[in-house]
C-alpha cells in the first residue's frame, strides 16, 4: 500500500505550475487503482516557490476524477478561514467526494502568512479555537444560534455529523486542544508526555481518546523506490534538497519534528535524514511485506512529472505485485 502527499511547490527549478498541478491530478486518478490508500494534501501561503495556497480546490478537482481515493487535508491552517464558508465549502464537498475527503486542522507556525491575513500572531491560538468552535457545529448541516444570528448550513453534508476533522500539531498544547474538542491528533512528533497529554484532555472534557498518530524523530515520511539508488539520488536528490531546505528555513532550530532535517547538500541530506529516503525496489518490497506503508512524495520540490511517474509506477507495478506474492 501507498500514500501520495502533494504540496506543489514549484521552484524554478522544477517543472511548470500548470504541469505539475495537471500531474498531481492524473496521479490521484490513477493511483486509486493501484492500491493508493490516500492522497495527502498540505497548505501554506506567500512561499516563494508557490507552495500550495488552497487546498480545498485541488481537493474538489481529485475528488472529481476519482470514486473511492480517500482525501486528507493536512494541515487546513484554520485561522486563515471563516468557519462558516469553510463548512460550507466541506458539506459540497463532502457531497462531491461521498463523503471521501477528511481534515486535519492546524494552527499554522509562520508569521507571514498571519501578517497577510491579518490575524494577530499574538492570539492565533485563541482565534483558532473560537473558529473551531463554530466549525464543528456548522458542519454538521444543523441550524443552531450564535451571538443572536441563526446559522444553517445547506446542503447538509452525506458524512453523518460532516467530514471528519482532526487536530494537528508539534507541542503538548496542540494534543491538549485536540483532546477538549474529542477530536484525534496528527502530531509532528512523539514528544514525551504528548500522548499523555492528549488522553488526559480527552477524558477531562468526556470524551474517549481517539486516533492519534505521533511519529518517532527517526520516521521516513518522505519516500521514493528505485532500481538504481544512487541514480535516484542523482537525478532527484536536489528537487527533495529543496522541499528540506525551505521546510528548514521555516523551522530554525527544530530538531524534533519527524520530517524536518538542516542538511544542506543532497549528499548530506541522504547521510543523515531518516525522514527523506530513497529504497531500492526489494528495500520496498520488504517494507510493504512487513505491513508498511510507502509514503510517496512524487511531486517533491517541483519534480517533474516526466521524472516523477517511473517512480511511483514502479511502486504499482513491481513493488506491490512482489510483495502481496
Amino acid at each position: 500500500m501507498f500514500t501520495m502527499r502533494f504540496d506543489m511547490r514549484a521552484p524554478e527549478i522544477g517543472a511548470s505550475t500548470t504541469d505539475l498541478y495537471q500531474a498531481a491530478i492524473e496521479m490521484a486518478a490513477w493511483g486509486e487503482t493501484r492500491g493508493c490508500i490516500a492522497a495527502v494534501i498540505s497548505e501554506h501561503h506567500t512561499s516563494s516557490d508557490g507552495y500550495l495556497p488552497s487546498p480545498m480546490v485541488l481537493a474538489s478537482a481529485m475528488a472529481a476524477r476519482t470514486e473511492q481515493l480517500h482525501i486528507t487535508l493536512a494541515a487546513a491552517l484554520l485561522a486563515f478561514y471563516d468557519p462558516i464558508r469553510l463548512a460550507e465549502d466541506m458539506c459540497v464537498l463532502d457531497i462531491i467526494s461521498k463523503g471521501r475527503v477528511s481534515y486535519v486542522l492546524g494552527l499554522g507556525y509562520r508569521p507571514a502568512e498571519f501578517e497577510m491575513y491579518g490575524v494577530d500572531w499574538k492570539r492565533r491560538g485563541r482565534i483558532a479555537e473560537e473558529k473551531l468552535q463554530l466549525l464543528l457545529k456548522a458542519k454538521t448541516g444543523e441550524p443552531f444560534e450564535h451571538e443572536g444570528r441563526r446559522i444553517h448550513v445547506t446542503p447538509p453534508p452525506v458524512t453523518p455529523g460532516g467530514p471528519a476533522l482532526m487536530w494537528g500539531g508539534g507541542s503538548i498544547a496542540a494534543a491538549k486542544r485536540a483532546g477538549r474538542y474529542g477530536l484525534g491528533f496528527f502530531a509532528q512528533s512523539d514528544l514525551p508526555g504528548m500522548q499523555e497529554a492528549y488522553e488526559e484532555s480527552c477524558r477531562e472534557h468526556g470524551f474517549e481518546p481517539g486516533m492519534a498518530q505521533l511519529p518517532p524523530k527517526d520516521a521516513a515520511t518522505t519516500m521514493f523506490v528505485a532500481d538504481d539508488v544512487d541514480k535516484a539520488w542523482d537525478e532527484i536528490g536536489e528537487y527533495i534538497l529543496h522541499d528540506v531546505k525551505m521546510y528548514g528555513e521555516w523551522n530554525p532550530g527544530d530538531e524534533t519534528t519527524a520530517s524536518i532535517s538542516h542538511a544542506q547538500t543532497v549528499d548530506e541530506l541522504r547521510a543523515t535524514s531518516p525522514a527523506h529516503k530513497i529504497y531500492s525496489t526489494d528495500e520496498a518490497v520488504e517494507l510493504v511485506r512487513n505491513g508498511g506503508i510507502l509514503m510517496l512524495m512524487p511531486l517533491c520540490g517541483g519534480l517533474p512529472p516526466e521524472l516523477a511517474w517511473p517512480y511511483v509506477e514502479r511502486v504499482a507495478n513491481d513493488v506491490l505485485p512482489r510483495a502481496r506474492g
